[in-house]
């Protein structure tokens, strides 16, 4: 770990340095200068994004900035971890692939001609908010849907190594269930009118206007606050959807099942004071908290259980992070390369593409290696059959 200082702003901590983009850098040094601004620390995944960059951990003062939280509001990882032999995957991959097909929807524009059904969606925010009013309807048919990009539906192997106390699972092997999806188009209508609001309130200069954040005492920060976290029980409940239908089709409940937001805002304590904390694409780690940090389509994520540790605001990666853009995936991968890798660790996918391959992002033991101070392993998923937009 190292730490950064800007000029006029708050020092902050920095985490695997050596991998991490200047332009992500930049963005970080940008955020800490805010008068709203009391902690920040930057992890190893991390690259630019809008607002705060990809990876980018910010604590404030009575204050939410919506492009600190990002435009998917609630992005997470889910998995369900059933006592199902992993073996299976190999012996049954056309059972398996099926059961993803069809139990999940992938796609910016996605809507299910018969919604889901959960008690999220009679929340009464829905009905007190004219802006998830007007969103309601569409929401609901998006219910158990998932997002393009790098959100995925996939079948793995879960490996316990050794029984921890926290996780509950004893030392084995098992098939596991892991989803990475977030609020979809109720989050980013809601990311998108608070922030304008902001930027109208605000009026920062244009290199970090989209840092522009509401107060807590305002009329406007109360309602993204509210919005936000319906937004967050959204993306949970459409998890939650997706694994109950798949479980239903495996036969099988869950043993156990792990979960975590890492786009999103809480009130936490740091050093003794209360504040906003901003996850943009990090993990919350807080002491025996659980998360999931996955690689990518063909390499291993990880079940993780926090070490609280006040650099980070305890906090990790959310991922592996991206080393190149789509746009230079796009270009520089070639189809037969993509196909060889993924022959070569035996993944079957379904839809992806350039974009996504596993080329496109860094190494995510390197990435754990810069984190072993945030967080311990307490499992690992190996994926093998991989859904994603593009059928």
């Amino acid at each position: 770990m190292e730490k950064s200082k800007t000029q006029r702003g708050i020092r902050f901590s920095v985490f695997g340095q050596d991998e991490i983009e200047e332009t992500a850098m930049h963005q970080m040094h940008q955020a800490a200068k805010l008068p709203v601004t009391i902690a920040g620390a930057l992890m190893p995944d991390a690259h630019s994004g809008y607002g705060l960059p990809i990876g980018g951990v910010l604590a404030t003062g009575n204050a939410v900035i919506p492009y600190g939280v990002g435009v998917d509001i609630g992005c997470r990882m889910c998995l369900s971890v059933f006592n199902i032999e992993t073996s299976d995957l190999q012996k049954k991959t056309t059972y398996f692939a099926s059961v993803l097909e069809e139990s999940t929807l992938f796609g910016s524009s996605g809507q299910f001609v018969r919604s889901a059904d959960h008690e999220v969606m009679e929340q009464e925010l829905f009905f007190r908010l004219p802006i998830l009013r007007r969103l309601h309807g569409r929401a609901w048919k998006q219910l158990g849907t998932s997002g393009s990009g790098n959100h995925f539906a996939e079948f793995g192997e879960v490996a316990i190594r050794e029984q921890d106390v926290v996780l509950g699972l004893p030392t084995g092997k098992y098939l596991g269930l892991l989803t990475h999806s977030g609020s979809r188009s109720l989050g980013s209508h809601i990311a998108n009118h608070y922030t304008k609001l902001a930027i109208s309130k605000r009026r920062l200069p244009g290199e970090v206007k989209s840092l522009a954040w509401l107060s807590l005492d305002e009329e406007e920060g109360m309602e993204y606050w509210l919005a936000m976290n319906l937004a967050g029980d959204y993306a949970a409940a459409c998890h939650e959807v997706i694994h109950d239908k798949i479980s239903r089709e495996l036969g099988q409940r869950p043993l156990k099942r792990v979960q975590n937001h890492h786009n999103f805002a809480w009130k936490e304590t740091w050093e003794g004071q209360e504040v906003i904390v901003h996850r943009k694409g990090a993990t919350p780690a807080g002491k025996d908290v659980l998360g999931i940090i996955p690689g990518s389509m063909t390499a291993d994520g990880f079940i993780v259980k926090g070490k609280g540790e006040p650099a980070s605001i305890s906090s990790a990666s959310h991922g592996a992070g991206r080393k190149m853009s789509r746009t230079a995936a796009l270009q520089s991968i070639s189809e037969q390369a993509f196909r060889d890798e993924l022959e070569k660790f035996g993944i079957t996918l379904l839809g992806g593409g350039l974009d996504e391959s596993p080329f496109a992002y860094k190494d995510i033991d390197k990435v754990m290696q810069s984190q072993e101070s945030l967080v311990d392993v307490v499992g690992r998923f190996t994926p093998k059959i991989v859904r994603m937009d593009g059928i």
